[in-house]
């Protein structure tokens, strides 16, 4: 099949979902869809052929290296690893020195750590797209794909309900970003204690009145789940955080997925999750290895997502 990129992201960093309109994110989820419908149909797409995307990883990772490196492969470029210790960043390098010498090599910069701070800092000063492959305030590449899962098992997103029940962390933070600007209801239960931070809720609130959608966070499961087209969590301790293992158990007890409370949601709810999984802690095996759930299509739509924000950033 024919087909052309378009050129509206051209350049663009994709640091947060907040950046970006509906149509926008509309275009991600398109283009992610015909890439995907075009590999599988065997048909070779190379626009990025001789580029080179630079992956940065302070956090271990299996679906963001291997989604990004497969997904570059795919798109005709090349990608280079670099882990923690392994450029002079590491060893105390200004961030935007590493962005302006980074910007010399490469065409594209993916950057997976801890502070979001960084990655805005290594933005500013870079003169390539910037990808945020994952900080603890947001993951917004993850959101392409949990949003593309949506669609292919219940066809569109606008007035669907999806509720996420665990911490109010980064995958809630853009949860809530995406899914306001497309129509979606979002609704975050979590302990106190856990709620989603006050800044991203004011980000949420100016983005549900440009999108149609809404938003809110509750202490009940219930609540939540009621009526939900999706159900959605993810693991209670989170990358650097392993210290508060059994804190955090205490405290989300009774915010597990179970065979119990699904049945707030609607009988034909799509269970997601973005891995890795801890069977029995924020989710049972029941629900998780169950017909409801889309996990495994999910991680395979990060490849798809994510070739769609290189091919229209890069």
């Amino acid at each position: 099949m024919a087909f052309k990129l378009s050129d509206d992201l051209r350049g663009r960093d994709f640091l947060t979902l907040h950046d970006f309109t509906g149509d926008e994110i509309r275009l991600l989820l398109d283009t992610a869809a015909t890439l995907k419908k075009m590999q599988k149909n065997g048909e070779v797409f190379h626009p990025l052929a001789g580029k080179t995307l630079g992956m940065i990883f302070h956090k271990a990772s299996t679906r963001t290296r291997v989604s990004f490196q497969v997904g570059m492969f795919q798109l005709g470029g090349q990608a280079s690893f670099f882990g923690a210790n392994e450029l002079q960043l590491g060893r105390g390098e200004p961030v935007p020195d590493t962005a302006r010498v980074l910007s010399r090599y490469l065409d594209g910069i993916l950057i997976r750590t801890f502070s979001h701070e960084l990655v805005s800092v290594l933005a500013e000063h870079a003169d390539v797209p910037v990808i945020n492959g994952l900080t603890d305030l947001l993951h917004p590449t993850q959101i392409i794909a949990d949003m593309l899962t949506i669609i292919e098992h219940r066809g569109s997103l606008e007035g669907k309900k999806l509720a996420f029940i665990g911490d109010g962390n980064n995958m809630a933070h853009s949860l809530m970003l995406g899914g306001v600007k497309l129509g979606m209801e979002i609704a975050i239960a979590c302990p106190a204690g856990y709620t989603p931070d006050p800044a991203i809720m004011k980000w949420v609130e100016a983005d549900a009145a440009l999108g149609g959608g809404k938003a809110y966070v509750t202490h009940d499961v219930k609540e939540a789940m009621h009526n939900a087209d999706v159900l959605y969590t993810d693991v209670w301790a989170s990358m650097g955080q392993e210290a508060e293992q059994k804190e955090r158990e205490k405290a989300f007890a009774g915010y597990q997925i179970n065979e119990e409370n699904v049945k707030y949601a609607k009988p034909d709810y799509l269970f997601l999750h973005c891995l890795p999984a801890h069977r029995g802690e924020e989710v049972t095996a029941g629900i998780i290895d169950g017909e409801h759930s889309a996990v495994f299509d999910e991680a395979e739509n990060r490849l798809h997502a994510h070739k769609a924000i290189m091919a229209l950033t890069m």
